[in-house]
């Protein structure tokens, strides 16, 4: 779960314009946070099969947000994927 300041310091980092909080860029990085998260909680509870489940949603998810952005902006892409280290 995402603390308000975390979400808030993400948004700001990868927001396109000033008041963005939905643009791909932004949703990419929220759900690799999210699955970061997650992957320490595994670490701690590893039969916690219920949220592996949501956890490759959520991978499912961030894959084909990085697969649209990187069909509609291949720089916006790149630049993303380097700053999140993907």
């Amino acid at each position: 779960m995402l603390t308000k300041e975390t979400k808030s310091k993400l948004i700001n980092d990868f927001k396109v314009h000033a008041q963005d909080t939905g643009s791909t860029e932004v949703q990419v990085a929220l759900l690799t946070q999210d699955i970061k998260n997650l992957t320490e909680h595994f670490k701690n509870f590893p039969k916690d099969h219920n949220s592996k489940r949501g956890l490759m949603v959520k991978v499912g998810q961030r894959n084909a947000l990085l697969k649209y952005l990187k069909n509609k902006n291949a720089t916006r892409y790149q630049e993303v994927t380097s700053r999140l280290g993907l």
